[in-house]
């Protein structure tokens, strides 16, 4: 691996190629890859962005996430952008292997000059793959991307950590009515900032603007009116190209309301914090999954649990004893 210096001064250079390896280093779980991380990250710190826009895309299966994405980010790149898209996909530390980082799935940006993609890290855990993005954000920031489109599955957890990374969360969902949106989790609704029907196109449309107003409805009950900003749904066709203008001048209008509150730097300074402590749990947990005396007793401990002999909690005991010495 090149000296994080020589590695640091490529990146800010814009050179294409230094930017797959210095993101495959902050990928890796080796020791010495991740202290080679750590000293590359520190180099280019001063080289983020705050204008630099962070926007989350989760939605249901089916809607068209890839469409819209890679219509989205053409759309931004005519207007003068330079747009990344990182994958956050649990799928992948079970697989080994990323479906959503697939640039097939999005031919025109994967070819552009000015945009990137990159397929989800196969870390072990769900936090791995946090902390890769998170740190991938860093350098793709120091690489002059402006527009960092960050894509989940929208399985459980994955929702939640790319939220707490982000400065806008769209949540995309198709025209559906009556009890239909019941499948919607409200926890989703909770963490969005932005709702878009999409395929709101021919015999479709009338559908999506119903459904638009049920969401509508279904936001007003969770937020109340005295708040900040109540996420608003937008009705859009990725596919015919229509509503992409208004999603990002949505975004933008959400980032001026929080700036102006300001809640935009208290968001990102949480999220630095959140960083932080994730980066504790997934440290400790490390440690104590490598350290000798818990590997001397791990498999008889989760037998115990599996057979009814010992509760989790006093398994748990048991193995940070180990741990402690």
């Amino acid at each position: 691996m090149a000296d994080t210096h020589d590695l640091a001064a490529a990146i800010r250079d814009r050179d294409r190629s230094a930017l797959p390896r210095a993101i495959t280093l902050v990928e890796s779980t080796r020791a010495d890859h991740r202290e080679q991380a750590q000293q590359l990250l520190m180099e280019l710190m001063h080289d983020v962005r705050p204008a630099a826009m962070h926007v989350g895309i989760t939605g249901v299966p089916g809607v068209g996430k890839s469409t819209t994405i890679e219509a989205l980010g053409m759309h931004l790149i005519e207007e003068g952008h330079r747009v990344a898209v990182l994958a956050v996909d649990p799928s992948s530390t079970r697989t080994g292997g990323s479906i959503l980082g697939d640039k097939t799935r999005m031919p025109k940006l994967a070819v552009h000059p000015d945009a990137y993609i990159r397929p989800s890290p196969t870390s072990g855990t769900l936090g791995g793959v946090a902390r890769a993005t998170r740190e991938t954000i860093v350098l793709l920031e120091a690489a002059g991307f402006d527009v960092i489109l960050v894509e989940t599955v929208g399985v459980g957890q994955s929702e939640v950590a790319v939220a707490n990374m982000v400065d806008t969360f769209v949540f995309l969902t198709l025209a559906r009515t009556g009890d239909q949106l019941q499948g919607i989790k409200k926890g989703v609704l909770e963490l969005a900032d932005i709702v878009v029907v999409n395929k709101a196109d021919g015999e479709h449309a009338v559908e999506a603007k119903a459904a638009a107003r049920e969401l509508s409805g279904a936001i007003r009950l969770i937020y109340p009116r005295e708040t900040l900003w109540r996420p608003p749904v937008l009705t859009m066709s990725a596919m015919e190209g229509t509503g992409l203008a208004v999603l990002w001048d949505t975004v933008l209008k959400h980032r001026q309301v929080l700036t102006e509150a300001g809640e935009f730097d208290a968001r990102r300074n949480a999220q630095q914090v959140d960083w932080t402590w994730s980066m504790v749990r997934d440290t400790v947990l490390d440690r104590v999954l490598n350290n000798p005396e818990v590997r001397k007793i791990r498999a008889e401990v989760e037998r115990q649990v599996r057979d009814g002999e010992l509760t989790p909690t006093l398994a748990a005991q048991r193995i940070l004893d180990a741990a402690a010495g």
